[in-house]
């Protein structure tokens, strides 16, 4: 059995699992790094609340070597899911910094923020997460692609593309309560969590009060590797 994950394991396990989401729900992902067009798309889209400055251009320094979106249409080419990435070299600095000076949301805080613009971190263990760290965000499915089982495909697609592009040494999210209340964080594959990050930019309308969800490297590889050998056991039966 695998007790590893490389490049060619992973990618392997990317495609076999956006051939499952095809199958089973219908729904064709594809991955790009132009946050142009994403912002246009998803400033679009019908009951998706605004994309936040995290992959805005506007906002922040996001390149193909540092982000990704991924976005995926039904049988009738009709958008019903988006969601994005990026990498942070905290390799300086702890998390519970990065988000308390408002580097997780603006390249250059002190510019972009607006006046009354604050972050207070209350998560103990995001004062030990640095190195390369990957956010994971704006994750959106439409109406009738909820619940129906499809969450954790999507994060597996998202997290293998993490660790192909970047092999992080983290990947994190900031999650409403209800999130956590519902398991919905469990069913994203997140297996740590803690009380969280207030953040308060007004002139981006956003006044949130959320948790801390997070993947060490480790979980990241022990995650991909059982479930690449989940399939090729599969497979073999």
């Amino acid at each position: 059995m695998l007790n590893k994950v490389n490049t060619l394991t992973a990618s392997k396990f990317i495609c076999a699992t956006h051939e499952s989401i095809l199958k089973k729900f219908g729904l064709h992902l594809a991955m790009g790094d132009d946050f142009d067009e994403y912002i246009m798309i998803t400033d679009r889209l019908p009951g998706k609340s605004p994309t936040y400055p995290h992959f805005r251009p506007d906002c922040s320094d996001l390149s193909p070597a540092n982000a990704f979106w991924v976005i995926g249409r039904d049988r009738a080419d009709r958008i019903a899911h988006v969601q994005a990435m990026r990498l942070y070299n905290l390799r300086t600095k702890s998390l519970h910094d990065h988000l308390e000076t408002l580097g997780d949301y603006f390249a250059a805080p002190d510019l972009q923020a607006g006046p009354g613009s604050s972050c207070t971190c209350y998560a103990p263990s995001a004062r030990g997460i640095s190195g390369l760290v990957a956010y994971r965000g704006d994750l959106w499915l439409r109406e009738d692609f909820r619940g129906i089982g499809l969450l954790p495909f999507l994060s597996q697609i998202a997290f293998g593309l993490a660790w192909t592009e970047w092999s992080p040494d983290f990947i994190y999210a900031l999650a409403a309560a209800w999130n956590i209340e519902k398991g919905v964080a469990d069913r994203n594959g997140y297996l740590h969590k803690e009380y969280g990050a207030v953040a308060r930019l007004p002139s981006r309308g956003i006044n949130d009060d959320d948790w801390l969800v997070w993947l060490t490297g480790d979980d990241l590889v022990k995650m991909l590797s059982d479930a690449t050998n989940a399939a090729v056991a599969t497979r073999t039966e």
